[in-house]
């Protein structure tokens, strides 16, 4: 049985292979700057601050709200590429294969932690901003990194919007008709909605009922196949790519305005 003297010996003669060296390049840290080197060429560490403060790490400051919205979305996504195995973006399949996640499917379960985790992100990034905005944490040097904040609060309420759909269930058909017709009344994009009659060329209108914001969203006149697959496509690709490069931006910005912030 190996000692710790020939566990140390062997742990040494790995970190000096070149597979080792060509990934972590500083090697083992035995000072101060080659620890700071560490930080300056990992990309995740990077993204973390150097230092934080005490007093702004404190649960009954932060809520570790922000941390448990990134968490949360890392959740949604395993469970979501799980779903994606089983579910069929079809008028002719989507419920039943809702059904089956339920009743037939091992770990179906996945669908239920989706669902709940997809609620309790929505609460979760609006209680981040709520601390944010009660501590101040959105003035200067932050208040880019707020505008960016309120971005994602934006693409997490469509991107629980978009998943509303896929169920094609009674709730979730005419949840997403009053939306999107809501989308119909937009200003200066929707048929319906102010400005639309100013972009007319003549007797050319630009903005129609076949052109508009809902005609976009839905791909049809009406709630149908192509709106389904639609929201898949933004629900599944779309939002959580714009998302994740946002949420990068975002911690990228919180290392570079010197961590999180502290109390007033």
């Amino acid at each position: 049985m190996a000692n710790s003297g020939d566990k140390k010996n062997i742990l040494g003669r790995i970190a000096e292979t070149q597979v080792v060296k060509s990934i972590f390049r500083t090697g083992v840290p035995r000072s101060r700057r080659q620890r700071m080197m560490i930080i300056l060429n990992d990309v995740f560490l990077h993204l973390h601050p150097a230092r934080l403060p005490v007093s702004g790490v404190k649960l009954k400051y932060t809520w570790c709200m922000g941390g448990l919205s990134f968490f949360i979305f890392l959740v949604l996504t395993v469970t979501g590429i799980l779903l994606m195995f089983y579910y069929r973006p079809t008028v002719e399949y989507a419920y039943g294969d809702m059904i089956d996640l339920r009743e037939q499917v091992p770990l179906g379960i996945m669908r239920e932690i989706h669902r709940w985790g997809a609620h309790l992100m929505v609460i979760s990034v609006w209680l981040h901003m709520f601390r944010v905005f009660m501590t101040g944490a959105y003035k200067p040097p932050r208040e880019f990194n707020w505008v960016v904040g309120v971005i994602l609060l934006v693409l997490t309420m469509l991107l629980s919007f978009t998943g509303y759909l896929l169920p094609w269930d009674q709730l979730a058909i005419w949840a997403i008709t009053v939306g999107s017709n809501m989308a119909g009344a937009t200003p200066f994009a929707g048929a319906l909605g102010p400005g639309s009659s100013l972009l007319a060329l003549g007797d050319v209108n630009f903005i129609t009922p076949s052109s508009d914001a809902r005609f976009a969203l839905l791909g049809g006149r009406f709630v149908g196949e192509g709106a389904l697959l639609r929201f898949y496509v933004l629900h599944c690709i779309g939002l959580p790519f714009i998302i994740m490069i946002f949420m990068s931006v975002h911690f990228w910005r919180v290392r570079k305005d010197g961590g999180i912030s502290t109390p007033l």
